[in-house]
Protein backbone atom coordinates (compact mmCIF):
# COMPACT_ATOMS: atom_id res chain seq x y z
CA UNK A 1 0.00 0.00 0.00
CA UNK A 2 1.12 3.06 -1.06
CA UNK A 3 1.53 6.56 1.02
CA UNK A 4 -1.44 8.55 0.19
CA UNK A 5 -1.54 12.03 -1.73
CA UNK A 6 -3.06 15.00 -1.13
CA UNK A 7 -5.89 14.78 -3.15
CA UNK A 8 -9.49 14.01 -2.86
CA UNK A 9 -11.46 12.20 -5.29
CA UNK A 10 -14.89 12.77 -5.70
CA UNK A 11 -17.34 10.69 -7.38
CA UNK A 12 -21.43 11.59 -7.79
CA UNK A 13 -23.86 8.54 -8.42
CA UNK A 14 -27.22 7.29 -8.27
CA UNK A 15 -27.69 3.25 -8.58
CA UNK A 16 -24.34 2.48 -9.28
CA UNK A 17 -24.24 -0.46 -7.64
CA UNK A 18 -22.75 -2.74 -10.25
CA UNK A 19 -19.79 -0.33 -11.40
CA UNK A 20 -18.86 2.28 -8.19
CA UNK A 21 -16.53 -0.38 -6.51
CA UNK A 22 -14.28 -0.63 -9.87
CA UNK A 23 -14.28 3.68 -9.56
CA UNK A 24 -13.18 3.25 -6.01
CA UNK A 25 -10.60 0.70 -6.43
CA UNK A 26 -8.85 2.38 -9.33
CA UNK A 27 -8.19 5.44 -7.13
CA UNK A 28 -7.27 3.66 -3.84
CA UNK A 29 -3.85 3.30 -4.31
CA UNK A 30 -3.19 7.51 -4.13
CA UNK A 31 -5.86 9.02 -2.99
CA UNK A 32 -6.23 10.79 0.69
CA UNK A 33 -10.34 10.20 0.68
CA UNK A 34 -12.87 9.25 -1.71
CA UNK A 35 -16.01 11.47 -1.40
CA UNK A 36 -19.38 9.91 -3.09
CA UNK A 37 -22.23 11.91 -3.29
CA UNK A 38 -25.79 9.83 -4.08
CA UNK A 39 -28.79 11.30 -5.28
CA UNK A 40 -31.22 8.26 -3.85
CA UNK A 41 -29.90 5.40 -5.44
CA UNK A 42 -32.61 2.54 -4.96
CA UNK A 43 -30.30 -0.51 -5.22
CA UNK A 44 -26.41 -1.65 -2.88
CA UNK A 45 -24.68 2.10 -4.09
CA UNK A 46 -24.25 3.39 -0.51
CA UNK A 47 -23.64 -0.02 0.48
CA UNK A 48 -20.81 -1.38 -2.13
CA UNK A 49 -19.08 2.33 -1.64
CA UNK A 50 -19.00 2.48 2.38
CA UNK A 51 -17.40 -1.42 1.85
CA UNK A 52 -14.71 -0.07 -0.44
CA UNK A 53 -13.94 2.99 2.21
CA UNK A 54 -15.65 5.94 0.54
CA UNK A 55 -17.26 8.63 2.73
CA UNK A 56 -20.57 8.77 1.19
CA UNK A 57 -23.11 11.89 1.35
CA UNK A 58 -26.35 12.08 -0.07
CA UNK A 59 -27.59 14.78 -1.69
CA UNK A 60 -30.96 15.51 -3.58
CA UNK A 61 -30.04 15.71 -7.70
CA UNK A 62 -30.10 19.19 -8.60
CA UNK A 63 -28.09 18.96 -11.70
CA UNK A 64 -24.65 17.82 -13.23
CA UNK A 65 -22.62 21.16 -11.89
CA UNK A 66 -25.11 22.29 -8.76
CA UNK A 67 -24.09 17.89 -7.64
CA UNK A 68 -20.46 18.07 -8.48
CA UNK A 69 -20.05 21.44 -6.85
CA UNK A 70 -21.44 19.87 -3.75
CA UNK A 71 -19.27 16.96 -3.91
CA UNK A 72 -16.37 19.53 -4.32
CA UNK A 73 -17.47 21.51 -0.99
CA UNK A 74 -17.56 17.71 0.92
CA UNK A 75 -14.06 17.33 0.13
CA UNK A 76 -11.04 18.21 2.42
CA UNK A 77 -8.61 18.52 0.52
CA UNK A 78 -8.01 21.48 -1.97
CA UNK A 79 -6.27 19.37 -5.06
CA UNK A 80 -9.37 17.19 -6.62
CA UNK A 81 -9.64 14.60 -9.03
CA UNK A 82 -13.42 13.72 -10.37
CA UNK A 83 -14.04 10.48 -11.63
CA UNK A 84 -17.24 9.33 -12.53
CA UNK A 85 -18.79 5.78 -11.12
CA UNK A 86 -18.74 4.56 -15.07
CA UNK A 87 -15.35 5.39 -14.86
CA UNK A 88 -11.57 4.16 -13.90
CA UNK A 89 -7.90 5.61 -12.99
CA UNK A 90 -5.74 2.97 -15.26
CA UNK A 91 -2.84 2.02 -13.32
CA UNK A 92 -0.78 4.36 -16.06
CA UNK A 93 -2.56 7.26 -15.12
CA UNK A 94 -2.58 6.64 -11.07
CA UNK A 95 1.80 6.24 -11.83
CA UNK A 96 1.58 9.59 -13.50
CA UNK A 97 -0.30 11.01 -10.98
CA UNK A 98 2.21 9.55 -8.55
CA UNK A 99 4.67 11.28 -10.29
CA UNK A 100 3.46 14.38 -10.94
CA UNK A 101 3.00 15.17 -6.87
CA UNK A 102 6.42 13.45 -5.78
CA UNK A 103 7.71 16.50 -5.18
CA UNK A 104 4.37 17.86 -3.50
CA UNK A 105 1.29 19.50 -5.19
CA UNK A 106 2.30 20.87 -9.45
CA UNK A 107 3.78 24.29 -9.41
CA UNK A 108 3.30 24.08 -13.13
CA UNK A 109 -0.35 24.05 -13.05
CA UNK A 110 -3.54 24.25 -11.34
CA UNK A 111 -5.63 22.00 -13.81
CA UNK A 112 -4.71 18.82 -15.49
CA UNK A 113 -6.71 17.23 -18.63
CA UNK A 114 -7.26 13.60 -18.71
CA UNK A 115 -7.70 11.80 -21.55
CA UNK A 116 -10.93 9.59 -20.87
CA UNK A 117 -11.67 6.42 -23.75
CA UNK A 118 -14.49 4.36 -24.21
CA UNK A 119 -14.02 1.21 -23.42
CA UNK A 120 -17.30 -1.22 -23.93
CA UNK A 121 -19.32 -4.14 -21.77
CA UNK A 122 -17.53 -6.42 -23.77
CA UNK A 123 -14.02 -5.47 -23.49
CA UNK A 124 -11.89 -5.04 -20.85
CA UNK A 125 -9.80 -2.32 -21.90
CA UNK A 126 -9.15 0.87 -24.30
CA UNK A 127 -8.86 -0.32 -27.93
CA UNK A 128 -5.87 1.58 -29.18
CA UNK A 129 -8.29 2.98 -31.51
CA UNK A 130 -10.78 4.17 -28.88
CA UNK A 131 -12.19 7.17 -29.21
CA UNK A 132 -11.21 9.86 -26.30
CA UNK A 133 -11.91 13.25 -25.33
CA UNK A 134 -10.18 15.46 -22.87
CA UNK A 135 -11.66 17.26 -19.82
CA UNK A 136 -9.95 18.88 -16.52
CA UNK A 137 -10.53 16.48 -14.01
CA UNK A 138 -7.48 16.74 -11.58
CA UNK A 139 -7.57 20.27 -10.37
CA UNK A 140 -6.86 23.33 -7.65
CA UNK A 141 -9.94 23.95 -6.43
CA UNK A 142 -8.34 27.33 -5.06
CA UNK A 143 -8.32 28.38 -8.73
CA UNK A 144 -11.28 26.99 -10.37
CA UNK A 145 -14.17 25.09 -9.96
CA UNK A 146 -16.64 22.76 -11.67
CA UNK A 147 -19.98 24.94 -13.68
CA UNK A 148 -23.00 25.56 -11.89
CA UNK A 149 -25.04 24.45 -15.42
CA UNK A 150 -27.40 21.45 -14.85
CA UNK A 151 -26.42 19.38 -18.12
CA UNK A 152 -22.66 21.03 -18.68
CA UNK A 153 -20.65 19.13 -15.80
CA UNK A 154 -17.18 21.14 -16.94
CA UNK A 155 -14.31 22.27 -14.50
CA UNK A 156 -14.09 26.43 -15.66
CA UNK A 157 -10.39 28.09 -15.34
CA UNK A 158 -9.93 31.29 -14.86
CA UNK A 159 -8.64 33.33 -18.31
CA UNK A 160 -4.99 33.17 -18.35
CA UNK A 161 -4.82 29.85 -16.06
CA UNK A 162 -2.28 27.05 -17.17
CA UNK A 163 -3.63 24.13 -18.02
CA UNK A 164 -1.37 20.08 -18.08
CA UNK A 165 -2.38 17.26 -19.74
CA UNK A 166 -2.13 13.99 -18.17
CA UNK A 167 -0.76 11.33 -21.10
CA UNK A 168 -2.21 8.33 -19.42
CA UNK A 169 -6.10 7.52 -20.17
CA UNK A 170 -9.05 7.04 -18.28
CA UNK A 171 -11.48 3.70 -18.83
CA UNK A 172 -14.64 5.15 -19.62
CA UNK A 173 -17.64 2.05 -19.15
CA UNK A 174 -20.78 4.20 -20.14
CA UNK A 175 -22.81 1.69 -21.91
CA UNK A 176 -23.89 -1.07 -19.75
CA UNK A 177 -25.93 -2.63 -22.29
CA UNK A 178 -28.43 -1.02 -25.33
CA UNK A 179 -31.18 -1.27 -23.17
CA UNK A 180 -29.48 0.80 -20.54
CA UNK A 181 -28.13 3.35 -24.09
CA UNK A 182 -31.14 3.65 -24.96
CA UNK A 183 -32.93 4.48 -21.28
CA UNK A 184 -30.06 6.97 -21.58
CA UNK A 185 -30.26 8.51 -24.70
CA UNK A 186 -33.94 9.57 -23.50
CA UNK A 187 -32.92 11.37 -20.73
CA UNK A 188 -29.94 12.57 -21.80
CA UNK A 189 -31.75 14.35 -24.96
CA UNK A 190 -34.45 15.87 -22.46
CA UNK A 191 -32.06 17.35 -20.72
CA UNK A 192 -30.29 18.92 -23.67
CA UNK A 193 -33.60 20.49 -25.20
CA UNK A 194 -34.10 21.55 -21.70
CA UNK A 195 -30.85 24.04 -21.62
CA UNK A 196 -31.81 25.24 -25.17
CA UNK A 197 -35.04 26.54 -24.33
CA UNK A 198 -33.66 27.85 -20.83
CA UNK A 199 -30.99 29.76 -23.41
CA UNK A 200 -33.29 30.76 -25.95
CA UNK A 201 -31.69 28.61 -28.34
CA UNK A 202 -34.07 28.07 -31.56
CA UNK A 203 -33.85 25.36 -34.30
CA UNK A 204 -32.92 25.52 -37.58
CA UNK A 205 -35.08 23.67 -39.41
CA UNK A 206 -32.84 21.95 -42.48
CA UNK A 207 -30.92 20.22 -38.95
CA UNK A 208 -33.91 18.04 -38.68
CA UNK A 209 -32.95 16.37 -42.44
CA UNK A 210 -28.88 16.62 -41.58
CA UNK A 211 -28.65 15.85 -37.92
CA UNK A 212 -28.84 11.97 -38.21
CA UNK A 213 -26.36 11.41 -41.07
CA UNK A 214 -23.95 14.16 -40.24
CA UNK A 215 -23.78 12.64 -36.69
CA UNK A 216 -23.38 9.19 -38.06
CA UNK A 217 -20.54 9.79 -40.15
CA UNK A 218 -19.17 11.65 -37.81
CA UNK A 219 -18.87 8.40 -35.39
CA UNK A 220 -18.51 5.86 -37.77
CA UNK A 221 -15.26 8.19 -39.23
CA UNK A 222 -13.90 10.45 -37.08
CA UNK A 223 -14.49 8.74 -34.33
CA UNK A 224 -13.01 5.46 -35.80
CA UNK A 225 -15.99 3.08 -34.33
CA UNK A 226 -15.63 1.59 -37.99
CA UNK A 227 -12.66 -0.48 -36.38
CA UNK A 228 -15.38 -1.91 -34.17
CA UNK A 229 -16.78 -3.99 -36.92
CA UNK A 230 -20.63 -4.82 -36.88
CA UNK A 231 -20.46 -2.98 -32.91
CA UNK A 232 -19.27 0.25 -34.79
CA UNK A 233 -22.40 0.28 -37.14
CA UNK A 234 -24.52 -0.08 -33.75
CA UNK A 235 -23.27 2.44 -31.22
CA UNK A 236 -22.84 5.06 -34.44
CA UNK A 237 -26.70 4.39 -35.03
CA UNK A 238 -27.23 5.31 -31.53
CA UNK A 239 -25.11 8.48 -31.40
CA UNK A 240 -26.52 9.90 -34.54
CA UNK A 241 -30.17 9.22 -33.08
CA UNK A 242 -29.09 10.45 -29.91
CA UNK A 243 -28.76 14.05 -31.86
CA UNK A 244 -31.69 13.84 -33.76
CA UNK A 245 -33.35 13.00 -30.66
CA UNK A 246 -32.10 16.37 -28.66
CA UNK A 247 -33.38 18.37 -31.71
CA UNK A 248 -36.91 16.43 -32.33
CA UNK A 249 -37.90 17.37 -28.83
CA UNK A 250 -36.52 20.57 -29.45
CA UNK A 251 -39.23 21.08 -32.46
CA UNK A 252 -41.52 19.21 -30.67
CA UNK A 253 -41.81 22.33 -27.93
CA UNK A 254 -41.77 24.79 -30.27
CA UNK A 255 -44.37 23.53 -31.86
CA UNK A 256 -46.50 23.47 -28.56
CA UNK A 257 -45.67 26.77 -27.79
CA UNK A 258 -46.91 27.76 -31.26
CA UNK A 259 -50.03 25.88 -30.89
CA UNK A 260 -50.31 27.38 -26.77
CA UNK A 261 -50.18 31.20 -28.65
CA UNK A 262 -52.40 30.58 -31.38
CA UNK A 263 -55.12 29.15 -28.75
CA UNK A 264 -54.52 32.49 -27.11
CA UNK A 265 -54.92 34.76 -29.82
CA UNK A 266 -58.07 33.18 -30.98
Amino acid sequence: MHESLPISVFIIARDEADRIARAIDSVSDFADEVIVVDSGSRDDTIAVAESRGATVFRNDWAGYGPQKRFAEDACRNDWLFNLDADEAATPELVAEIRKLFAAGPPGTASFWQVRIKDVFAHESGPAPWAYGYNQIRLYDRRVGRFSESPVHDTVRPPAGARLGQLSAPMAHRSIRSIAFHVEKMNRYSTMQADDMASRGRRLARHRLLTEFPLAFLKAYLVRRYALYGWWGLVISTNFAYTRFLRLAKTYERELAARARSDSGAA
